[in-house]
Formats: structure tokens, C-alpha cells, sequence
């Protein structure tokens, strides 16, 4: 007799904004919880302001619970890979600074080793490097509630409108069946 199957897995990663991370990843069936926050830094519980000044050496991140039956491990990467620019050092569009650098944090040795492979799939994808920090998770801060969900909570936001909007649009065009229906 086996064991209870894991209904569900976590896996830290960040590419950019966190708002944009997490509207993507909202989409995709087989995903139970996307929570932004905070990740690969030195600074204890710190805040968007503390983040956002760049000298915390966290990064915007994005928690994303998911159910491997539906979405395996492998997908979730390769999907990370395709939806921002990992070749860019500490940027994303038209975000700049340390704390908006391509990372994926890892708690498991599974999870370093899938993180690695999904990397040298992605660069056949790039013509520059990729640059993407994988690092052993140490800690992670949720971000303050305003910043959860934050698309789906402010579809009008001129940073959702000009920035998340199409990247969501994209989403809809390159994975249509693995897409959930619209909210609401």
C-alpha cells in the first residue's frame, strides 16, 4: 500500500513585478494559491517601501501553490519561462532595480534540479543568456493585502491596463485549453 499522494506543491519564483506574476499565474488551471511577496533577501518582514528602495536584497515574488496531477512541476517552469524576459539582469519592461531580478527559489532538491533543466530548455527560446538566479529558499514575506491579487482587484489600474493586460492576453493566446474561464 502507498502512501497519501502530495495533493499539492509550492515553488517561489520571481520575474518582474509581482502583480504581473501573479495575474498570469491565476490563470492557469491546476493552480490552488498565488500569494506576492517578498524573497531572496537580507532584511527581516520587509515592506513594499523597504523592497521597492532596492537595498533589502529581496525580489518580488510570487508563491505558486499548484496541484502536480493538473499542473506538473516541469509545466509551471516552463511556463515561468516563457512569460518574462530572463535575460535581463535586474529588470523586467519598464521595471528596473534588484528586486525585480528573474529568480526561482527553491525548497526541495527536485525543485533545484527541475529548476536547472527548465533553464537549459528556455535558452534554446533566447538569443542572450539566461541570467536567472536559482538560490535555495531561506525565508518569504507575503506582501501587504493591497498588493495580493492586485489585477483582479483594480482591472483599471493603468499598470494593469498597459502592462499586465497584454501579457494576460498572451497567456490566453499560447495556452487557450489550460487557461481557466474568466472571473466572475
Amino acid at each position: 500500500m502507498s502512501g497519501p499522494r502530495q495533493s499539492t506543491a509550492t515553488i517561489t519564483l520571481g520575474g518582474g513585478c509581482f502583480w504581473c506574476l501573479d495575474a498570469m499565474f491565476r490563470m492557469l488551471k491546476g493552480v490552488t494559491e498565488v500569494t506576492s511577496g517578498y524573497a531572496g533577501g537580507q532584511t527581516i518582514d520587509p515592506t513594499y517601501q523597504q523592497v521597492s528602495s532596492g537595498e533589502t536584497g529581496h525580489a518580488e515574488v510570487v508563491q505558486v501553490t499548484f496541484d502536480p496531477a493538473v499542473l506538473p512541476l516541469v509545466d509551471v517552469l516552463d511556463f515561468f519561462f516563457a512569460m518574462h524576459d530572463p535575460t535581463t539582469k535586474d529588470r523586467q519592461g519598464p521595471d528596473v532595480g534588484t528586486q525585480y531580478r528573474s529568480i526561482v527559489l527553491y525548497d526541495s532538491p527536485e525543485q533545484e534540479r527541475e529548476a536547472k533543466a527548465a533553464i537549459q530548455r528556455a535558452q534554446a527560446n533566447w538569443d542572450d543568456p539566461i541570467v536567472t538566479q536559482v538560490r535555495k529558499l531561506e525565508a518569504f514575506y507575503p506582501a501587504e493585502d493591497e498588493h495580493q491579487d492586485f489585477q483582479g482587484k483594480n482591472p483599471e489600474h493603468p499598470y494593469c491596463r498597459v502592462v499586465i493586460n497584454p501579457k494576460l492576453a498572451k497567456v490566453r493566446k499560447e495556452y487557450g485549453e489550460r487557461v481557466r474561464q474568466k472571473r466572475g
